[in-house]
């Protein structure tokens, strides 16, 4: 039986918190994390930061963000967007392992459907999309010469940019780069993908095999649920893929204490007796991504509520929880308000876990987060049960 404290452990230090930050974190480093993680999740809300970049702070401090940008969508990119969990980075090798969803996605399977019929019923459409690309090269949705705008379905995108996004779904184009306010560039995949990211796949089974095989060393122990969610895959193949792994001796069914299903231990997960982090999560990070896994694993519960009406959320817009030591003890209500120079806290709660040290250690980070981002200093609204004391500490 391993107890909840101990598989908190191996979970925290699957993800790289049991490891002491860089002084100087670079491209090395950075790329660490990634293949640690195994994909990054981006969203474009930018409150803060966009969150593709908060991992890797959360793991290293205070990296330069232009590192990022040009292993994504620079001249030495070794990163590749997909649908991976969500919208997502991942190493160029690991794209060919979703070829098969691509393929799904084609043929209309499960929730893609959309995608296929959208195809099918504009095929002339799509020829010439593909052949203007071919011919212009990598473009925005908006510089097509095809397609106006659209209105009502698919958030209002126009043909073009459906075209475009059905066509990135089953790999017939990808992002090239981003540009503006972060828009996708589209390009063709044998033009644009690093080299890593072109050869053949390994077959179906094997593919997911290898894609359960980088969940489960990113997250140390994990149920069938944690293993699946990671990449978004589905019931039955997860369970086939695992059980062909525990008889591989890669992964090890465990009883954790206090979690209602069976944990699947990583062969060569790290169990150290203590860990010390500070960190400030974003709420897409790897770590709590899965919300029924964040409050297995910390008990606390950790929602979304950019889409919550402003007078229901509970603890504001976009929270950041704290991650202290081998706890979340505190969630903060943050956004950035760069004309000012400020990193401005709008709201700070304490959870059952925050002690003494809390205030002084977010204060810590939240200055750390500031500078990262280039803002002067660190300002507290009156707002939350643990405002007074970060306020103070804050100074």
């Amino acid at each position: 039986m391993i107890s909840a404290r101990e598989a908190r452990r191996i979970a925290l230090a699957a993800q790289g918190f049991a490891d002491r930050r860089p002084a100087a974190p670079g491209r090395r480093h950075l790329l660490k994390v990634i293949e640690r993680l195994g994909v990054i999740q981006i969203d474009s809300v930018n409150v803060v930061s966009r969150t593709h970049y908060l991992p890797a702070f959360s793991r290293l401090g205070a990296y330069r963000r232009p590192l990022l940008e040009e292993i994504a969508w620079g001249k030495r990119r070794t990163l590749v967007e997909y649908w991976a969990h969500e919208a997502s980075l991942l190493p160029a090798a690991t794209h060919r392992l979703l070829r098969w969803r691509m393929e799904d996605a084609r043929a209309g399977v499960g929730v893609w459907k959309g995608v296929a019929r959208f195809l099918g019923s504009h095929g002339e459409f799509i020829d010439q999309c593909l052949a203007e690309i071919a011919a212009r090269g990598p473009m925005l949705a908006s510089e097509l010469s095809l397609g106006a705008k659209g209105a009502g379905s698919w958030w209002g995108w126009s043909e073009g940019k459906r075209a475009l996004e059905c066509l990135f779904w089953v790999g017939d184009l990808t992002t090239a780069t981003r540009r503006g306010t972060f828009e996708r560039v589209y390009g063709l995949p044998g033009e644009v993908l690093p080299k890593d990211a072109r050869g053949e796949p390994p077959p179906r089974e094997a593919a997911q095999r290898d894609l359960i095989r980088i969940a489960a060393r990113a997250q140390g122990i994990a149920t069938e649920r944690d293993l699946r969610d990671y990449f978004r895959m589905g019931v039955a193949e997860t369970k086939a893929r695992i059980a062909e792994l525990v008889e591989a001796g890669e992964l090890t069914p465990a009883a954790v204490k206090g979690w209602d299903q069976v944990a699947y231990l990583h062969h060569q997960a790290r169990r150290p007796r203590k860990i010390d982090a500070n960190a400030l999560l974003s709420p897409f990070d790897n770590l709590i991504w899965f919300r029924e896994r964040t409050e297995r694993l910390f008990g606390t519960r950790v929602r979304l509520e950019i889409y919550t009406p402003a007078h229901k959320r509970v603890h504001g817009y976009y929270v950041l929880p704290f991650l202290q030591g081998e706890a979340i003890t505190a969630r903060v209500d943050l956004k950035a308000e760069r004309k000012a120079g400020v990193l401005r806290v709008q709201a700070a709660h304490a959870e059952p876990d925050a002690n003494e040290e809390t205030p002084a250690r977010l204060a810590a980070e939240l200055g750390l987060m500031a500078g990262w981002l280039g803002l002067d200093r660190v300002e507290v609204a009156p707002k939350g049960d643990l405002a007074a004391a970060l306020a103070a500490a804050v100074g």
